[in-house]
């Protein structure tokens, strides 16, 4: 794994960012690739269209090395996107058990979904179930009758 790290690294110098700017760490027993890298040009609202490309490249890359696919986070993106799907999740629970209806949360990726399912997981009085086709496919939570 660290020679598939110094090869981000390397790409990323590359691409015309310092090393100063870069940190680039691995948990190959996740599967996971964590990039930051400090500059304005990649902050903001290019932050998801840069961790696509870069999810895109490093996984081709490691493809070609022989890895197993990757979920690369770039500047914490994916770790602040969980944290926050997670807590739509919880306020949906908690609004299904007080008002004893449905609740219907927005339209998600598969991954986002998933952790939706899971966190509801946790409360037997609850149960999930996805509904609708491609990118309107969202969660429903539901209140178990008694």
């Amino acid at each position: 794994m660290k020679e598939i790290l110094n090869k981000i690294e390397k790409m990323i110098t590359l691409m015309g960012f310092n090393n100063e700017q870069v940190d680039v760490k691995g948990d190959d027993d996740h599967n996971k690739i964590s990039i930051k890298i400090d500059d304005e040009v990649v902050r903001g609202d290019k932050t998801s269209k840069v961790m696509s490309a870069f999810n895109h490249l490093i996984n081709q890359m490691l493809k070609q090395e022989g890895y197993r696919h990757h979920v690369i986070d770039f500047n914490y993106y994916r770790k602040e996107r969980e944290r926050l799907i997670t807590e739509l999740a919880r306020a949906a629970a908690k609004k299904a058990v007080i008002t004893n209806e449905n609740v219907e949360l927005p339209a998600m990726n598969s991954y986002e979904r998933r952790l939706v399912h899971m966190e509801i997981a946790t409360h037997p009085e609850l149960e999930t179930e996805s509904v609708g086709k491609g990118k309107e496919r969202r969660v429903v939570v539901k209140h178990l009758e008694e």
